[in-house]
C-alpha cells in the first residue's frame, strides 16, 4: 500500500488540496450519477423505455451500467483500491463485474424462456 493517499479523481484531471475536498468532490460526483439515474426513473423517456437491447429495456441497461459505475468508484476511492497493487485491484474488481455480467445473461434468457411457456406453451398464466 501506497504511503499517501492520492489527492485526485478521473485520473489525475480533477486534483485537490486536502482528503476533505476529496471526500466531497467524490461526494458530488456520486450526486450526479445518483441526480441522472433518479431523473432517468422518473421520466423514463419513450425512446429508452420502448427499445430492448439483448431482451431488456434500454433504460434498464443505463440504471445497471450507472450503478455499476458508482460501486466501481466508492470501492476506488472510499476503500483505497487504488493505492493497492493492480493484481488486487484487478481480483476486486474485474470478478464481480464478471460475474454480474453472467447473472444478468442467466436471468435474461432465463425469463424469456419462461415468458416463451406461459406464453406458447400448453399451460398458460394462470397465476
Amino acid at each position: 500500500m501506497a504511503h499517501a493517499h492520492k489527492l485526485e479523481i478521473f485520473r489525475g484531471l480533477i486534483k485537490f488540496k486536502s482528503n476533505t475536498q476529496k471526500i466531497w468532490g467524490v461526494l458530488i460526483f456520486l450526486t450526479i450519477v445518483t441526480a441522472i439515474e433518479v431523473a432517468l426513473g422518473i421520466s423514463k423517456p419513450h425512446i429508452l423505455a420502448a427499445n430492448t437491447f439483448l431482451g431488456m429495456k434500454l433504460l434498464n441497461w443505463i440504471f445497471i451500467i450507472l450503478t455499476l459505475v458508482k460501486a466501481y468508484y466508492i470501492a476506488w476511492d472510499f476503500m483505497h483500491l487504488r493505492d493497492e497493487k493492480s493484481s488486487l485491484r484487478r481480483a476486486i474488481v474485474w470478478t464481480p463485474i464478471f460475474l454480474v455480467a453472467y447473472l444478468i445473461f442467466i436471468l435474461l434468457f432465463e425469463a424469456d424462456y419462461i415468458y416463451t411457456v406461459f406464453k406458447d406453451g400448453y399451460v398458460t398464466w394462470n397465476f
